[in-house]
């Protein structure tokens, strides 16, 4: 078969979106998107409102982290073993409790934080469960030839919830502090119905009938990954560089007391990173990579880094607003690289504790990052937090670059295919 009839063999987004299942996933993956992403940009406001203190933000970072490297040995096992719309159906559920907890909490006029912080580690184990297995089910329900386009509508999904929970939140939040958390409660609810109609195109590939889980089989999702140089180095790309680029965090403290604007411009500063992911996510489910896909890559990240430090040393809400857009059109190339390289280069069988593993290391980029980029405004100034974070994210990309080359000269993402095990 020649190139051409290769390339007009690839569905088409529209052809993409006519499949039932795919809007079903797509449906069920906005609604808990935006829930989640709406509860993301309340939480940290709320807890700064009462403690006003830029080192609960790191706290709050590390709460929601926590569980997902002591779970990954058991999340990512679960994944590969049982029935991946199961699992992650029972992890929203539990997720779904913890945002009731968020409102009754807030109903209640509370002055201590840590029981936000109890809640969000609870919410972060749950978390840990339904991440693996819901970032999964594109492989198993993307029309065949499609799953770069349904990747990129993925990712999409997760970029305009991030534009639409955030948006809406300073406004629900000037409103009565309980009322995002019950709009949060209302969509998950939505989502995990809606995740309930899905069915498969394709089954994972299942252990034998005698599979027993054991801490051998647990960690061949870290030991493919460091076994597999393209896949170790996107994800050490994203760890390293969010990590040290994680101002998003520091949101709260951005717009208080260096913009000084009020709740409902801070939710607009949060959507803003929501507009230029979505708006990236779009263009790239209608025009895919298709060549110099590590190039590509990093070039990115040293776009986020360098727009990092704009946010880092402006004063003007515009500016930062423009700042927050453009840094997170590049994130989203990164994610969009990293979502379609991944499936393509692990094996079925071992997806889902690829997928696990990666979840630890896509957590410890934010909510590490969180931590860090907190702990360093709270002792080191927050201009120094973000423009230094800028700075650091810049080196990672040359690091990265240099370190592994097969990463940097991927071409097409056709020309990939699923390492040996």
């Amino acid at each position: 078969m020649n190139e051409t009839s290769v390339a007009t063999a690839v569905p088409s987004g529209r052809e993409v979106l006519a499949d039932r299942d795919v809007r079903i996933l797509l449906g069920s993956y906005t609604l808990i998107s935006v829930g989640v992403a709406l509860q993301a940009a309340v939480l940290g406001k709320q807890i700064f409102d009462i403690t006003d203190r830029s080192i609960d933000l790191a706290w709050l970072g590390l709460a929601e982290f926590a569980p997902a490297p002591v779970l990954v040995l058991l999340t990512g096992s679960l994944a590969d073993r049982f029935n991946r719309k199961k699992i992650a159906a029972l992890g929203l559920a539990g997720e779904l409790a913890c945002a009731i907890g968020l409102l009754l909490y807030s109903l209640s006029k509370p002055t201590a934080v840590w029981p936000f912080f109890a809640i969000a580690t609870a919410f972060g184990v749950f978390r840990a469960f339904t991440n693996p297995s819901i970032r999964a089910l594109p492989q198993m329900v993307a029309p065949d030839g499609a799953l770069p386009r349904v990747v990129a509508l993925f990712s999409a999904t997760w970029t305009g919830a991030i534009i639409v929970g955030p948006a809406f939140s300073g406004w629900l939040y000037s409103m009565a502090t309980w009322v995002p958390y019950a709009v949060v409660s209302a969509s998950i609810f939505g989502g995990l119905v809606w995740l309930l109609g899905l069915q498969f195109k394709r089954e994972p590939i299942a252990p034998p009938a005698d599979f027993k889980p054991t801490l051998h089989s647990a960690v061949e999702g870290l030991r493919f990954i460091r076994h597999t140089p393209i896949v170790l180095g996107a994800i050490t790309l994203d760890l390293f560089a969010v990590l040290f680029g994680g101002a998003v965090a520091l949101l709260p403290v951005i717009a208080k007391d260096r913009l000084h604007v009020d709740d409902v411009a801070y939710g607009w500063l949060r959507a803003a990173g929501g507009m230029g992911a979505a708006s990236m996510a779009i263009f790239l489910s209608i025009r895919p990579l298709r060549r110099y896909v590590g190039r590509v890559l990093l070039c990115a990240v040293g776009v986020f880094g360098a727009a990092t430090i704009v946010l880092g040393l402006t004063h003007n809400y515009v500016v930062a607003f423009i700042a927050l857009v453009t840094l997170a059109g590049a994130d989203m190339v990164s994610v969009f690289v990293r979502g379609s390289l991944i499936p393509l280069v692990t094996p079925d069988e071992k997806l889902g504790r690829v997928f696990a593993v990666e979840n630890v290391f896509i957590g410890a980029s934010n909510e590490l990052g969180a931590f860090e980029s907190g702990m360093a405004a709270q002792y080191l100034g927050l201009p120094f937090a973000v423009i230094g974070g800028g700075i650091a994210t810049l080196v990672i990309v040359g690091v990265c670059a240099f370190v592994f080359p097969s990463l940097r000269d991927i071409d097409k993402f056709e020309d990939l295919k699923p390492a040996p095990g």
